[in-house]
């Protein structure tokens, strides 16, 4: 994918192929999406260097943003309506393409579709399960689930029960949603979930190893996120502990200690232990996706990103991946970031060769979320300036 530099080349000097870039960052969260970063990064990286060709393939890690980089990458997107972590109808997508469909929980069912303050007790992944329902009962037969943001603690028995599982109590009432229903499950009936999903693939993106109970457990780590008080956490991490026994029993294994399981408040635990799931890193499953690996085919430069640089970037995050996939691949990466805690070493043990932060530029926070656009242009000419070979050289 190239093209000819502007310019008078003369008619016996061989034409150049013009540079190319490639734009694969995350969102900046709060502040741009993907898409408007990459928008930004072009019209700045053409500024400093007119004849540059600069392509974007908008990425994320499995959370916000997932169904966006689908959908840049060809996916069409299927509207359905669900029920939002909290009961109330939320209108949400899957994105299809042939019969892979890949569902965003934090568009079914995170924390961002709240209604209002936080119910930690009773949330529920429902909604993701009815998402996933949709696109199966609609012939997909490869499901792909980002599960990052997540606003619920239930085990994934929301998940479940949107697939068409049912769950008792010991007097033969269905259970109530949330973490908190979790106390009270004697008895499951997965005859409908299972002829539902019988001979459908299904892929997590998960980038966490927490089991699901105990101090590193679902509700220990990630209680206190979505609101969980001390007591809750106590009682959400026993709920969820009864939970794995009941499901123990039915299936005759004991996934609870599965690395992952305690992902997206124990939604890899029931994806694990009842729908057969494969849990791969979000960025690396984002990546093939997207088929990242052809687009940096004749890429001079990536330039790679999200808000924040820092400790959790390195750990799976979009930027970490793209870096390591462009590094397969012998092309160089920078990033662009809000702002950058990482030093010199870091970023470059992970493949990144420099870092660009709005607040170089802008010490401001607020300015940098109100006119990140423009300031992310402003850092795209630097990028020009600093790692394309001039036209005239």
């Amino acid at each position: 994918m190239t093209s000819r530099l502007d310019g008078d080349l003369g008619q016996d000097e061989p034409t150049r192929p013009a540079q190319r870039v490639l734009v694969a960052s995350d969102k900046f969260k709060g502040s741009l999406t993907a898409a408007e970063v990459a928008a930004a990064v072009s019209a700045g990286m053409r500024r400093g260097s007119p004849g540059v060709v600069v392509d974007a393939i908008p990425v994320a890690d499995g959370g916000d943003g997932t169904l966006a980089a689908a959908e840049s990458a060809g996916f069409a997107l299927v509207p359905v309506t669900v029920a939002g972590p909290t009961g109330e109808p939320v209108r949400t997508a899957y994105a299809r393409r042939d019969d892979v469909a890949v569902i965003e929980l934090a568009d079914a069912s995170g924390l961002a579709r709240l209604p209002g303050l936080p119910d930690p007790l009773r949330s529920s992944s429902l909604g993701a399960g009815q998402a996933m329902a949709a696109a199966i009962d609609a012939g997909c037969r490869r499901i792909v689930l980002g599960i990052g943001g997540s606003a619920s603690t239930d085990g994934g028995a929301g998940l479940l029960c949107g697939l068409g599982a049912r769950l008792f109590t010991a007097s033969g009432a269905p259970v109530p949603d949330g973490g908190v229903g979790l106390e009270q499950v004697a008895r499951l009936d997965l005859a409908e979930l299972r002829r539902r999903i019988e001979g459908v693939e299904i892929t997590v993106a998960c980038d966490v190893d927490n089991p699901l109970t105990g101090p590193r457990g679902a509700a220990a780590v990630y209680g206190p996120q979505k609101g969980a008080d001390p007591d809750q956490v106590r009682r959400l991490d026993a709920a969820l502990a009864h939970w794995a026994n009941v499901v123990a029993a039915t299936t005759g294994a004991d996934h609870r200690d599965h690395p992952g399981a305690g992902a997206a408040g124990g939604v890899g635990f029931a994806a694990v232990a009842l729908l057969g799931a494969e849990l791969r890193s979000g960025i690396k499953l984002v990546l093939e996706l997207v088929d990242f690996a052809a687009g940096l085919d004749g890429a001079h430069l990536v330039v790679t990103g999200e808000g924040a640089l820092d400790e959790q970037t390195l750990n799976g995050k979009a930027p970490a991946g793209v870096a390591a996939a462009a590094a397969r691949a012998g092309v160089p990466v920078v990033a662009v970031c809000g702002v950058n805690h990482l030093d010199h070493d870091r970023l470059q043990a992970a493949g990144i060769g420099a870092a660009y932060a709005l607040t170089d530029i802008e010490p401001d926070l607020q300015r940098c979320l109100t006119e990140g656009a423009a300031l992310l242009e402003q850092i795209a000419e630097r990028i020009a300036a600093d790692h394309l070979i001039k036209e005239d050289a």
